[in-house]
């Protein structure tokens, strides 16, 4: 039976909506619904420490032992987030997202190698704002995104080196589309995620990013940046042919919700500087049946 989350964390968890991909669907069996779920709890709330969004009240902190004066430290927090997660593997966790965590590792037997990963991610965040290549981004993407693909491949037992392999391509597409649709945002945040090789290419300065639209520039930028995604995203979408079932279903929504995504950067001519375009629900569906049928 899966450890029930205290509801004061339903928040961090009610983030899955807004995701670009299906986090838990309904159609998966209910073991897998509840580990992939404990899952998302850890890889959102790591997120939301790196980028200092955590709800407010300090009760994260708290969990974690961290005093209140030192909240707002998201080095000392993703430092005391990391030695709570050890805990998972031996001990008791304090962060509810954890202890609801430790089953899944137990039943699945997963090692705590790509959960580091997603810490390290927010590691560099805070000491990386910037990347000079495209190589570069790709092995933060390593960090920062395949981690997750390949933790839904061990749940559900699926993982083979091939798949791997083919579940990074999408992992790391998705991580660039969502750095696409918010370009603004992570200038806000004194983060730039396009590579500065290539807006050096495309005439492009952080001024220009500032507009409230995008220019010719940018657009040219985000749109190739974007088919670069694509790329990786049809590089990935054999993984969905090669498992069965409801997995399929779960794999398939994942490749789809990249393209849909991308679908909407083109759909607002790659002007992504007012906001994150989003695609609609009836674009998601027909991506699914694209990427079911082996079209894409």
């Amino acid at each position: 039976m899966a450890t029930e989350t205290p509801r004061t964390d339903r928040g961090t968890l009610d983030k899955a909506a807004d995701e670009n991909f299906p986090v838990a669907p309904f159609f998966l069996p209910r073991a897998w619904r509840d580990d992939l779920m404990a899952i998302y709890g850890f890889a959102r709330l790591v997120d939301d420490i790196g980028d200092g969004d955590l709800a407010p009240g300090g009760a994260d902190a708290r969990h974690l032992g961290v005093p209140d004066t030192d909240a707002d430290d998201r080095l000392l927090m993703l430092d005391a987030f990391e030695a709570d997660l050890r805990r998972v593997f031996d001990g008791t966790p304090r962060h509810p997202l954890l202890l609801n965590l430790r089953p899944t590792v137990r039943r699945r037997a997963l090692t705590p190698e790509p959960f580091l990963g997603l810490i390290a991610a927010n590691r560099q965040d805070q000491l990386v704002s910037r990347y000079e290549t495209y190589d570069d981004l790709l092995a933060y993407c390593e960090l920062s995104a395949n981690p997750v693909g390949r933790l839904v491949l061990a749940v559900t037992g699926t993982a083979t080196p091939e798949r791997i392999r083919r579940s990074d391509a999408i992992c790391t597409a998705l991580q660039i589309v969502e750095h696409l649709q918010d370009v603004a945002e992570d200038l806000a945040r004194d983060r730039v995620y396009l590579p500065a090789e290539d807006m050096k290419r495309f005439h492009v300065t952080e001024a220009d990013l500032a507009e409230a639209h995008a220019g010719a520039s940018v657009r040219a930028l985000v749109a190739f940046e974007a088919q670069r995604a694509c790329q990786l995203l049809n590089e990935g979408a054999p993984l969905v042919g090669s498992v069965t079932g409801r997995l399929r279903l779960l794999l398939a929504g994942f490749v789809a919700g990249g393209r849909a995504a991308a679908h909407a950067l083109s759909a607002a001519r790659y002007d992504v500087l007012p906001g994150p375009p989003k695609p609609g629900r009836l674009r998601l569906l027909r991506e699914v049946g694209v990427t079911l049928r082996g079209e894409g």
